[in-house]
Parts: C-alpha cells; structure tokens; sequence
C-alpha cells in the first residue's frame, strides 16, 4: 500500500519532524518536509502529495487556516497533530477540512494506522461510473448503489442523494442552505427540517448512535457533517 506514496509532513518541531520522516521512509512513504505554513500551498504544487500530515501549532500561517487552503483546491487526506486532545480542537478541525486527528506524543503504530486508514478514504473516480470509498463504505453514483461491511444497503432516492453529497463533502461542515440548494434549488426558509430527519434515518440505517453519532454529526448552529475515518472497522486508536 505504501509503493508510490507521498506525504507531505508540516511541522517546525525539527526534532519531532526528523524522527515521523524517518520512519515513514522506513514504511516506504516518499516524504517531504516544510517547517512554515505558509510553505505548504507552494510545496503543493510542486510535490504530488497524496497526504498531508499538518501540525496545528505552525510559524507563518497556523494549521487550521492551511488545511482551509488546502480544502478549497483538493480533497487530499488531512491528519493534524495537536497537542490538545479536547473536542475543541477535533471540531475545528473537522469543520476546516481535516480527515482525522493524531495526539502528540505521536506513537509509531497508532500514526501508520491513522495514514492507512486515511488513504483508505480518498475518493476514486473509475472510468466513467463515479465512486466513493470511505473506509468500509462505499457508494456508486451512476449506479446508485451502497455497499456497506460487503453488503448491499437499500436507500431511498432522497436518502441515496443526501448520503452521496454529504460524503462527497466529507471532513466539511455543510450548512442546510448549501443542501437545500443543491439537493431542492431553493434556499432553506428556516423551518424545513426534512433533511434533520434524513439524517436521523441514516444514522438507523448505519447504527450510529443518535445520542453520540460518529459518522454523521450535526454540529450546532453550523449544519451537517461527514466524518470520513469513521466507516473502517476497527477503527485505529491512540494506543
């Protein structure tokens, strides 16, 4: 899995940075390394990147504002290294884009789980019948197909429409006016809460818990969010 692969890691702990290269390299990852955010969108461009690994805490511009950038030109994977293991900080960085988060002190094994599950998620795009693979779900839009764990998962159209767009954003929080928008060509009038309730009926349909939901989330005041790295089985833990 690992032949061919590059990452680009943006840290300014040199020390910190030396040690994730070294055994990334050792994975056989291709890596490269810039200490400032600012130098991210630049290196980018040049280096063909199929992940980034992007410390919070960063000279020049912080992690949160570059994984903003980075999301509005590519839905590459993002894994952020903080130092904060508070909600606070996963929300806000799911709301700028990120895929996933690893807590530093960063263990070995639990950051290679963290990047193959991540690589696991990015969105393949097969000839002419669009796919999306987010860990153990995936969804044909020509076909308008869900397999989920190896099974088939029968939706309604509006419900297959609403799964597709929301996974097709995921990692983004997507306000109800952009939905309605696009899945009903008007605005939201404030008190439709149609796609609330599609969204309750998804989470029955993927048993995620409504009382503490992983894989569809609403966050409050914002609007609706897909998190990416929680459809794998046996997904990799800080341990």
């Amino acid at each position: 899995m690992t032949e061919n692969i590059n990452i680009l890691l943006v840290e300014d702990d040199v020390s910190l940075a030396s040690w994730i290269s070294e055994y990334l390299l050792e994975q056989e990852f291709q890596v490269k390394h810039v200490e400032r955010g600012n130098q991210v969108i630049p290196a980018l461009a040049e280096f063909d990147a199929d992940l980034v690994l992007l410390d919070v805490m960063l000279p020049g511009l912080n992690g949160i504002e570059v994984c903003r950038l980075i999301r509005e030109q590519s839905a590459i994977p993002i894994i952020m290294l903080t130092a904060r293991a508070d909600e606070f900080d996963e929300v806000i960085g799911l709301e700028a884009g990120a895929n996933d988060y690893v807590i530093k002190p960063v263990r070995p094994r639990a950051l290679l789980a963290r990047i193959k599950s991540a690589l696991r998620t990015r969105v393949v795009e097969a000839g002419p019948s669009n796919k999306l693979i987010h860990g153990d779900l995936v969804i044909y839009q020509d076909a308008k197909r869900v397999i989920y764990k190896g099974e088939e998962i029968e939706l309604s159209t509006n419900l297959f429409a609403f799964l597709w767009f929301l996974a097709s954003h995921a990692g983004e929080v997507i306000d109800r006016d952009t939905v309605f928008k696009e899945l009903k060509g008007r605005e939201y009038d404030g008190l439709d809460r149609r796609f609330d309730v599609m969204l309750s009926s998804l989470r029955k349909v993927f048993n995620d818990d409504p009382q503490k939901p992983k894989k569809f989330k609403t966050i409050w005041g914002k609007g609706y969010l897909f998190v990416a790295d929680a459809w794998q089985e046996n997904n990799p833990a800080e341990s």
